[in-house]
């Protein structure tokens, strides 16, 4: 299993839409790296799902529920679809995870840019760790 991190601006699609719609096509990627890592994400992954702008926090854990297919606005990229799987019991903040050493090789603080990004296990944990406190 790989885990990995999305970002969406909670104004555009949030966690709670995600919560609310079940599942959703993680389309309009259009950055090369973000897309070949969303090549590599297989059924079954875990995502740590990221607001950017206006909260710059982990909220939530999802999962691929279905690999990559053409995306639907623009057959030249791809997508795959995502599922809730729990909101996280406090959210973790950029700011918290820039100053958490054991954070400080994590995509997120180095390349925070990255909309689609791959997250070490041990990143995963201490995410979750930093969660519930």
């Amino acid at each position: 299993m790989n885990y990995w991190l999305v970002k969406s601006e909670p104004s555009t699609y949030s966690w709670d839409d995600l919560q609310k719609d079940k599942k959703t096509t993680w389309d309009g990627v259009r950055n090369y790296q973000a897309r070949n890592n969303l090549k590599e994400m297989k059924k079954g992954d875990l995502l740590l799902f990221y607001h950017s702008n206006e909260d710059k926090a982990i909220v939530g854990i999802a999962k691929v529920s279905k690999e990559q297919f053409p995306d639907p606005k623009d057959k030249d990229w791809i997508a795959v679809e995502i599922a809730p799987e729990r909101k996280l019991k406090t959210p973790v903040t950029l700011a918290q995870a820039k100053v958490d050493k054991k954070l400080s090789n994590m995509v997120l603080v180095k390349s925070s840019r990255l909309s689609v990004q791959p997250v070490k296990r041990e990143e995963f944990d201490w995410i979750i760790n930093l969660s519930e406190g």
